[in-house]
């Protein structure tokens, strides 16, 4: 019976393990102009080696969007996944706050079709 415990609590570790394998990164997206992906671009801030002084530095991910959901000026979670296309290695996890921009738009756009 604690052979039968003990791989129920490697499996419950591996699914932790697994779930946390990818990696995810928080950015804003700049481009929306593709069918099916947007161009997120991520802020990296580190120190300097040698003076200490904050270094920001950005960085452009493609990623899925299957829906089209996001907008540009929102900021949104990817996440790592297979490769699926030449440049598009993330996938659109979550869209954690909706731009300013992006809300007068769709505003704007109901007005119009009344």
């Amino acid at each position: 019976m604690s052979a039968t415990a003990s791989n129920t609590a490697k499996a419950g570790a591996a699914e932790t393990k697994k779930e946390s394998r990818r990696n995810e990164k928080v950015g804003q997206v700049v481009s929306t102009k593709m069918q099916k992906t947007i161009v997120v671009e991520v802020e990296m801030r580190k120190a300097h080696a040698k003076y200490k002084r904050i270094v920001r530095s950005t960085r452009k991910f493609y990623a899925h969007d299957e829906q089209n959901t996001a907008r540009v000026g929102d900021v949104v979670r990817i996440r790592e996944t297979r490769p699926l296309s030449k440049l598009k290695r993330w996938n659109l996890e979550e869209i954690v706050r909706r731009s300013t921009l992006a809300q007068v738009q769709e505003a704007e756009a109901a007005v119009a079709a009344e």
